[in-house]
Order: structure tokens, then sequence, then C-alpha cells
């Protein structure tokens, strides 16, 4: 009887393990099947700089099987209106948030707070840095050297006395400052002279040989002065993301565009992301996002045509 007993018990003590066996790969089919919401915000979202990152993003949602929600925003948004926002997404079910942050002195403290309650993923970084979470963007140091780069192979190597005027419309970005710099210092011993720096271009600006826009809502307020003959001969050089600004490259009123690759920073935003979700212990890989130097002599290269497409879409 006691063998007996003995028996039961090990025969129940084996039949609750393959219970719990089984659960257990109930939870993970289930957890490896599910479908996650990402929320993305953006400033000014239904901007047509956005389409490449957009189509990006629904490249990479088909191909995690993710649902992929595009939060509408105006052209300008608040620490507090993005806060508001990133939570509401996070109570409407989002698993994980990809935002452009707006700098501010909590921004840090606001997404980590959020950030315990869904996984976020950024698509640029303030000035003061925000370490806990990753970032997938183009080397904005690099985009703003090549800049100096184009200027320095269409004048012989030699801008000595030309003038310049810098448009930079994104104050407390880091990409922004980094631009700007790596602008500024490959610009150092050329000869050339910043007349001014400004994030908005006026008719009254001091007159210059260069206007250089270090990003797409610059490039295309500059395209437009240059349209109207109020830039009064100035050269446009930049950084653009949209089919309005290739549009003044094809009309000849900029004269060169560097265009950051922002369908890979979708595409792979989105899925670095989920796959964090699908692995708890997923470690986020470094991001290499490359960019293209465009002209008007070469925009029916294939691979400016790819890059027209995706901001097309």
């Amino acid at each position: 009887m006691k063998k007996d007993k003995k028996m039961f018990i090990f025969i129940e003590a084996v039949l609750g393990t393959m219970v719990l066996f089984l659960a257990f790969l109930m939870l993970r089919e289930k957890n490896v099947d599910k479908s996650y919401q990402i929320s993305v915000i953006v400033e000014n979202a239904d901007d047509t700089q956005w389409s490449a990152f957009k189509y990006g993003l629904k490249m990479a949602a088909e191909d995690k099987g993710a649902e992929m929600v595009m939060v509408s925003t105006g052209a300008s948004l608040s620490q507090e209106e993005e806060k508001k926002l990133i939570e509401e997404e996070i109570k409407n079910g989002a698993d994980g948030v990809i935002v452009q942050p707006v700098s501010g002195e909590d921004t840090q403290q606001m997404l980590k707070k959020v950030g315990n309650k869904a996984e976020i993923m950024l698509v640029d970084d303030i000035l003061s840095g925000i370490e806990k979470f990753p970032v997938i963007q183009p080397d904005a140091y690099a985009i703003g050297k090549t800049l100096v780069e184009e200027l320095l192979k269409d004048y012989g190597g030699n801008l000595e006395g030309k003038t310049l005027g810098i448009l930079n419309g994104k104050e407390g970005l880091k990409s922004s400052a980094e631009k700007e710099k790596g602008f500024i210092e490959a610009l150092q011993g050329t000869g050339a002279e910043i007349v001014w720096s400004d994030t908005q271009i006026t008719e009254n600006m001091p007159d210059v040989d260069f206007v250089i826009a270090l990003d797409d809502n610059s490039l295309r307020a500059a395209g437009e002065m240059a349209a109207a003959n109020n830039l009064h001969g100035a050269i446009v050089y930049g950084i653009g993301n949209s089919t309005q600004s290739v549009y003044y490259l094809d009309m000849g009123i900029a004269e060169c565009l560097v265009i950051p690759d922002t369908f890979n920073v979708g595409y792979q935003s989105l899925t670095e992301l989920v796959n964090k979700l699908e692995k708890a212990f997923y470690e986020y890989e470094n991001q290499e996002i490359s960019y293209t130097v465009m002209r008007k002599e070469n925009m029916f290269s294939k691979e400016n045509q790819e890059v027209i497409f995706t901001m097309s879409q």
C-alpha cells in the first residue's frame, strides 16, 4: 500500500511537471505569435518630410507582423503635448512607442517615466542626451561635413572670400547641433566667412554667396525664397528628404542635396523595437544609417530613383 502511494505521488508529480511545461510552451507560443502595437509620435507627422520614414515603418511592420499607428500631430509639439500623446497611446494598448523627443528640461525624466510602461525608441535625441533609450539616426556630424566637401568640389577646393548664411530650423536637438558643428569645423581654413546663422530666413538677411540649409524645412524655406528671387543670387546647398526639396534641386534652385536615409530610420526603428519586445534580453544593435549626395545631373541614377521613390510613398 505504501508502495502504491509513492507511485501515485510520483505520477502526480510527473503530470504536474508536464502541465507546467505545456503551459510554458503555450505561453511562449502566444508571445511569439503576438502582434505588437507600435505607435509613432513625431512633430508635424503629416508633413512630406516623413514620407520615406513612414514607408520604412510600414514595410517593417509588415515584415515583423506588427501593427503600426502613426499619431497625427500639429506643426509643433510642446513637451506636455508629447507626454500626453505618449501616455494616451500606451493606455490604448501600445507595446512600444517611437518618438522624436521635444527638447525641454524634463524630457529625460518624462521618457524614463513612460518607459516603465512601454518600450521607447527615439529617432533623435536632445542636447542634454538621453542615455537610457536607443536612438536610430544618421551621422549628423558627417552630413554637415559632407556639405562643405561638396562646396569645395564645386569651387576647386578654394572658398576664399565666399560668404555663407546657415539656416538651421531645429533648436534643442542633438542632430541639429551636430550637423552645424560638422559643417563649421569642416569649413575652417577654407577662407569662407559665415555672415549669419539663424532658424528662419527673411528678405532682410544680409546678402551672401551661399545659403546652407541644415534640415528639410530650412531647405524648403530657402528654396521658396530663391524661387521668388529673394536670395539675391545666393546658391542653396542643404539637407533635404522630401519631394519638395528634390523639386528645388530639379529646377536648379538648389545646387546640391544631402539626403539622409529616413526610410531605413523608420524600418530599423520598428524592427529593433519589435525584436526587443519579442526577446526580453535582446540587445539593441547599433544601426549605421547612410545618406546620399544628390545633384541634378545624377537624379536619374538607379540609386537616386530608389531614394526618390521612398519619398513619394
